[in-house]
C-alpha cells in the first residue's frame, strides 16, 4: 500500500487553517481556491470537481475538534482504497503546519496522487500566505 504525507507550513493561525479545513464543503473557495473548481454536499460526502476535470466522491470519516484532524476516504472502481487524514498543528504564534497523509491502493496510481498533493499544497500555501517557494 502506498503511503504519502505532506507537511505544510502556512502563515496562519492554526484556529483560521482549522476553521477552513473543517468546513468540508467549501474546498474551492476556503482552503484550496484554483486547486478546486467545486464542492458540493451530498449528506456526508462531498463531491469534488478539481481544475483538472477530475471529479471525486470524499465520505467523511471523522472530525476530530480537540485534535484538529480530519479523515475522509474515496471509494470507486479505479480506487480499491483510499483513506486521508488533514491535521493542523500549531507552529508559533502565528504560525500553523497542516498534516496531510494518504494511504492507497492500488500502488500505481501513487505518483497521480502525489502530484495533485503537491498542487494542493501550493493552493493552501497562496490561501495562508506561505510563499509557494
Amino acid at each position: 500500500m502506498a503511503s504519502l504525507h505532506k507537511d505544510i507550513p502556512l502563515d496562519a493561525r492554526p484556529d483560521d487553517v482549522w476553521s477552513a479545513v473543517r468546513d468540508f464543503g467549501a474546498l474551492h473557495t476556503r482552503l484550496v481556491p484554483g486547486f478546486v473548481a467545486d464542492t458540493r454536499l451530498d449528506g456526508d460526502a462531498r463531491i469534488v470537481t478539481f481544475a483538472n476535470g477530475s471529479v471525486a466522491r470524499e465520505q467523511l470519516v471523522d472530525c476530530d475538534e480537540t485534535r484538529r484532524r480530519l479523515v475522509y476516504a474515496i471509494a470507486d472502481e479505479r480506487i480499491s482504497h483510499y483513506s486521508a487524514s488533514v491535521q493542523v498543528f500549531s507552529d508559533g504564534d502565528a504560525r500553523s503546519r497542516l498534516v496531510w497523509t494518504v494511504d492507497l491502493l492500488p500502488n500505481e496510481i501513487a505518483p497521480y496522487v502525489d502530484g495533485q498533493m503537491d498542487q494542493a499544497a501550493l493552493a493552501l500555501r497562496k490561501t495562508f500566505g506561505r510563499d509557494a517557494a
